[in-house]
């Protein structure tokens, strides 16, 4: 199964966020490589986390305070993968869980499944972000996990 671009999209605040029209997988990474706008990151971690001070902590991991701090319009291909990959967790799992609010307790919990960890904070990097969708995927389809 693939995800939709539409919900990794929808979780980075939609084409009025992106400032350019986003229908493929294509246009999502061309999105990225250009730089996904900040705004595209606050939107992000609002709909993991809200706000408040885990909502910070988890913005300054994707983008270092002072780093961010000097950004005026555009995160930088690096940042830009680290931010699509929490939007396409987050999509996922509420792909999988029907339900925001289900959707938020598995992101920011731990999980027995994943060492104890919590996805939001694997999503950090590509390979905590598979271990992440390979759950959601075995979660999705009633597989062993």
């Amino acid at each position: 199964m693939m995800l939709k671009p539409d919900k990794v999209i929808s979780v980075l605040g939609g084409e009025s966020t992106l400032r350019q029209r986003v229908r493929t997988v294509d246009d999502l990474r061309r999105a990225v490589e250009r730089g996904l706008p900040l705004e595209a990151l606050d939107r992000a971690v609002r709909r993991v986390l809200g706000s408040g001070p885990e909502a910070t902590a988890l913005k300054h991991s994707i983008v270092p305070k002072a780093t961010l701090q000097r950004r005026r319009r555009r995160l930088s291909l690096v940042e830009s993968e680290r931010v699509e990959r929490l939007a396409r967790i987050t999509a996922l799992a509420e792909e999988v869980w029907e339900e925001p609010a289900a959707a938020h307790e598995f992101l920011v919990s731990p999980q027995p499944q994943l060492g104890d960890e919590r996805p939001v904070d694997l999503a950090r990097t590509d390979l905590g972000a598979r271990r992440v969708e390979e759950l959601l995927y075995k979660l999705e389809y009633s597989l062993p996990a």
